[in-house]
């Protein structure tokens, strides 16, 4: 468990223990906020997106990812919110040797060759079984040769499973919320799995800004069957394949 660490109410000047949360990271690693100590918690007045996630970087593995912002209560009934300890800002990169491959070229250093696959073959969509088909034949044209349809759907709205992945299909016409996302992700997160999720109705603005913040793939699929990406993982999964 973490060291606590003291905060001080700014209303009632209340000093309170507080103990920062720890989360697992992807890379399996158990990840604790580091709370900025001597930091000036700041009163939550009203709650933004935004403001509600902090960014910190994986001590194990370096990954940089968005988590909930650290909040404590005092008993005089504030609630505030308390700093971490900023990211510290990348060093520019050093320009290129005179002759080196990435001077000569004016695009900058190479890019990994897209994985070429033959045209995807959609399935049309009548029914909600039909959307699972879809989404199931269209993970194996990525590459994930081994994907199964879970029998009975659980919690977590895990529809398809495969080696290193794990996919939800929401066929409904309600735009999958931000619940849903997160769900998957921990889900593919302690199976060490690629989520994937497809959405016949779209996505609410809050589940697609969390699915780009976990790097989660995101496809809304039409009648014809044929998913469409609609955020950058789901552009790079298509571009990489299984092997990124």
């Amino acid at each position: 468990m973490a060291d606590s660490v003291p905060v001080r109410c700014p209303t009632c000047r209340r000093e309170n223990a507080f103990t920062p949360p720890t989360f697992p990271c992807a890379c399996g690693a158990p990840l604790t906020l580091p709370v900025l100590r001597g930091g000036i918690p700041v009163e939550i007045l009203h709650r933004t997106w935004q403001s509600s996630w902090v960014e910190v970087r994986c001590e194990t593995c370096g990954r940089l990812d968005e988590w909930p912002a650290p909040e404590s209560g005092c008993a005089c009934g504030t609630v505030v919110r308390v700093p971490v300890v900023p990211v510290p800002t990348p060093p520019p990169p050093a320009p290129p040797a005179p002759g080196s491959p990435a001077s000569a070229s004016p695009g900058g250093p190479s890019r990994r060759p897209p994985v070429l696959r033959p045209a995807f073959r959609p399935v049309t969509i009548r029914t909600a079984g039909d959307c699972v088909t879809a989404a199931a034949q269209y993970l194996k044209w990525l590459g994930f040769t081994d994907i199964a349809r879970v029998p009975e759907r659980t919690a977590s709205g895990v529809d398809l499973r495969g080696s290193g992945v794990v996919a939800q299909v929401d066929p409904t016409t309600h735009a999958t919320k931000l619940r849903e996302v997160e769900c998957l992700w921990l889900n593919a997160l302690n199976d060490s799995a690629v989520a994937v999720c497809f959405s016949l109705a779209g996505y609410s603005r809050d589940a697609r800004a969390r699915a780009d913040a976990l790097h989660l793939p995101l496809f809304v699929m039409d009648l014809t069957g044929t998913p469409q990406p609609v955020n950058d993982p789901a552009d790079e999964l298509i571009r990489d394949g299984t092997g990124r």
